[in-house]
């Protein structure tokens, strides 16, 4: 077992996530830390990158409407303690509610913050395992970058150990050309952690107990501080405001695009192509212009999905087909076809080889093996057996204005163009139904319905009721050719 795989494990390993902050750059009622990006809040993106480390225990530190935000931990992370920081004093502060919270006094404690969603769990498990490999009472994650502007410096002595962290306001010109930064997250040996949190003060502008402090205590105990710069700097970057949101989002996606392109997927325009993280995709898979993957989304191998279109929840099966469609928690059997210009809501299950075609709507509606429902239909709360055909323009009327109602459409059907099926209502294997029917009662098997009379004409209608319009000037001229060529006397 390599030192890396060993991190977490042992006397223990335990993360804390500082959450409690209230983020008022990004100017919104919903708290920072819940913002979505890539499927996920941007705390669960950092509690997944935690948990990967199968720590002892991770624990969140939330303060800022800490109700929804412990609701959301809870629901979706149900094994994170949750500390309260009822008052914001500092990360020192939050740090010493999660230690009593967790009673976390042997190995090692990582601390990390809720708003950086592109860190992972690689980098915080070989950061975990540097820091143990040397003994150091505390270690930080660093980041070298070309323009350290802003970023507090770490500086270093001749034996390269970490000697203080050097702010951009409070840095000489020499400490400035220093491109090592801090990126904010640390290690700590649990037994100096514990020891060192009360010797933190609060004598400064904002009255905050400060973590960073630590290394001064770390130093005056004569104990070693460490850095630990990581390949991937960007990975450390937090989110403060929508212009970081955006950014942050942006470049999550782009790996994420990457990533499944070296796993065998086609994404024919990664410019215009949205996956989230939690998407499966199989082998040659072939993405198209202008589409969004969303949420736990998953496609079998050799389908193609897009061009525009967005899938949410969903799951396409092998070789299937799905074109500008809007879909979610639908289910698509292999080779199936789907699109353009369709709306698959919640419920739909399409089956191999079925068909869902132009501007059909479906809902709560399971459609069998070879079934095709082509065009210009709304198919809700139903049931298609294998086989069969729906006629264009056919309307599954569900809902009576109280309650909603199934239909049941029976195995190797025909229906014509523009029925309308009243539900509850049945019909069934191999049965047909008339161009223009109102299904309203059940039709037996192999049966033919239909509900319209025999067509009646009204002659001259147009000439007495539409009298001096185009439509009358028109049936008047026709009828008068046909008189004249029936050798008759046209009528003045």
């Amino acid at each position: 077992m390599s030192a890396e795989q060993q991190a977490g494990q042992g006397t223990g390993l335990t993360v804390i996530v500082l959450a409690a902050g209230g983020g008022t750059r990004m100017k919104s009622k919903t708290m920072k830390v819940l913002h979505p990006i890539a499927g996920r809040t941007m705390i669960g993106h950092v509690l997944t990158a935690a948990q990967a480390l199968d720590p002892r225990r991770v624990v969140a530190v939330v303060g800022h409407q800490r109700e929804a935000v412990s609701a959301h931990i809870s629901a979706s992370f149900p094994d994170v303690v949750l500390a309260v920081q009822e008052e914001q004093l500092g990360t020192g502060h939050a740090v010493r509610m999660a230690v009593e919270a967790a009673g976390a006094s042997a190995g090692t404690v990582l601390v990390a913050y809720g708003d950086t969603p592109l860190l992972s769990g690689e980098s915080l498990r070989a950061f975990a395992a540097e820091h143990e490999a040397a003994e150091r009472a505390v270690s930080i994650l660093s980041g070298i970058v070309d323009d350290p502007f802003g970023y507090g410096r770490v500086l270093r002595n001749a034996e390269g150990d970490v000697e203080a962290i050097v702010e951009e306001k409070d840095a000489s010109a020499e400490q400035r050309e220093v491109r090592e930064i801090n990126s904010g997250i640390l290690a700590f040996d649990a037994g100096f952690l514990t020891t060192a949190l009360p010797r933190i003060g609060n004598d400064n502008a904002k009255g905050e107990y400060y973590l960073t402090d630590t290394i001064a205590i770390a130093r005056e105990d004569g104990l070693t501080v460490g850095a630990y710069p990581v390949d991937d700097v960007m990975q450390t970057e937090g989110v403060n405001d929508r212009v970081q949101l955006a950014r942050m989002g942006a470049e999550l996606n782009r790996r994420i695009v990457e990533r499944w392109m070296r796993e065998g997927v086609t994404v024919m325009d990664p410019a215009t192509t949205w996956i989230d993280a939690d998407v499966v995709l199989a082998g040659d898979v072939t993405i198209l212009p202008g589409t969004q993957l969303l949420g736990a989304t998953v496609v079998g191998e050799d389908a193609v999905v897009g061009p525009d279109t967005t899938l949410k929840d969903c799951e396409i099966g092998p070789r299937a087909r799905v074109v500008r469609t809007h879909g979610e928690l639908a289910v698509i059997g292999a080779e199936a076809n789907v699109g353009p210009f369709s709306y698959l809501r919640p419920g739909t299950t399409l089956g191999t080889g079925g068909k869902i075609g132009g501007f059909v709507e479906t809902k709560n509606a399971v459609i069998g093996d070879g079934a095709k429902v082509p065009h210009l239909s709304y198919v809700g709360d139903a049931e298609i057996g294998e086989g069969t055909n729906i006629g264009a323009g056919t309307i599954f009327a569900n809902y009576d204005g109280v309650n909603k109602h199934r239909t049941k459409v029976g195995r190797h059907a025909r229906t014509s163009s523009n029925n309308t099926f009243v539900a509850p209502v049945e019909i069934g294997d191999g049965a047909a139904t008339g161009a223009g029917t109102v299904v309203r009662q059940d039709v037996p098997p192999g049966a033919l319905a239909v509900s319209a009379g025999p067509q009646r004409n009204i002659e001259k209608w147009a000439l007495h009721k539409r009298a001096g319009t185009a439509q009358a000037r028109a049936a008047e001229d026709a009828l008068g050719a046909r008189r004249d060529d029936d050798g008759g006397v046209a009528e003045s």
